[in-house]
């Protein structure tokens, strides 16, 4: 049939997979489309957890992927907030009843 029989393995293993990948941008919305590869059982296997969830696997990578974007945002937040209190020193040592007063 003239098909290379390595391409035939490689397409029955893996298939292109379009995700839809929502990126705010002020109060609109734009969307891109990227491809992925992945194993195609563990595609399926994937869609029916979402399935099982109620949901689909554009939506939980649409998650995933704002989840993995804003890691480490709390760390640099709090950084820059002691930063920003820099200047506050203490008077002098407080015994432990002194820090405890309310």
């Amino acid at each position: 049939m003239g098909h290379c029989p390595a391409k035939m393995i490689e397409k029955a293993l893996t298939i292109l997979y379009t995700i839809i990948v929502l990126i705010n941008t002020m109060e609109m919305k734009m969307v891109k489309n990227i491809t992925l590869s992945a194993d195609e059982k563990l595609i399926a296997k994937a869609r029916k957890k979402a399935e099982s969830e109620k949901t689909t696997l554009n939506s939980q990578f649409r998650q995933w992927l704002e989840k993995y974007t804003s890691m480490g945002k709390s760390s640099h937040e709090y950084d820059q907030l002691m930063q920003e209190l820099s200047y506050a020193k203490p008077l002098g040592k407080y015994s432990r009843n002194e820090l405890n007063e309310r």
